[in-house]
């Protein structure tokens, strides 16, 4: 079982897709999100969710107190149930998060919005260059500053952000690496 872990919507069931997608374990996302209401990253923030499947970092996000938040998934079925999960945490008094189905490379190409908090959660086998054209393609949309969150395999290695994007930190939670990159400042400076 997926579950929000806190704020308004806190122990909410959310559905998981039946197939195609890897939701981020609850031990991974109560330590991101733990660092990242150390720093209030979701107060208020406009946040993107890339790769959304469930849609279980975003809407977290919502739960914490972001105002809007975009779910981005390509698949129908999983985009299906991002929607069911995001009237689940609306209901509980959170930001009704938008779910776009379609391909990340067309949401960021096409998207006028910018955005403070960013979760990009790929499939583990997406390609280092797919990945980095996704960061690219990415880095116009965000405000200064902004924290961008990469959950990829901890077997992946190192990442190197590019442009803007500055690696802050990485965290290793078993098979799993969160890196944490933004546009200026210092992540660990502010605590995280």
């Amino acid at each position: 079982m997926t579950r929000i872990i806190g704020g308004l919507a806190g122990g909410a069931r959310l559905h998981v897709p039946l197939r195609g997608t890897r939701p981020t374990s609850e031990r991974v996302r109560e330590a991101l999100f733990g660092a990242l209401d150390a720093r209030s990253l979701c107060d208020g923030a406009t946040v993107l969710d890339l790769f959304a499947g469930s849609g279980a970092l975003g809407l977290e996000a919502a739960s914490r107190g972001a105002e809007t938040v975009v779910l981005v998934e390509r698949d129908r079925a999983a985009a299906k149930v991002a929607s069911r999960n995001a009237e689940t945490v609306a209901k509980a008094g959170a930001a009704r998060a938008l779910v776009e189905q379609v391909a990340v490379s067309s949401y960021l190409q096409r998207s006028g919005r910018s955005f403070d908090l960013v979760f990009v959660d790929p499939p583990y086998d997406l390609p280092d260059a797919a990945l980095t054209a996704v960061l690219v393609d990415l880095a116009p949309l965000l405000r200064h500053p902004a924290t961008v969150v990469v959950e990829r395999s901890r077997k992946a290695g190192p990442l190197e952000p590019p442009g803007d994007l500055a690696l802050e930190r990485t965290r290793d939670y078993g098979d799993t690496a969160l890196h944490f990159l933004t546009t200026t400042g210092s992540f660990a400076d502010h605590g995280g």
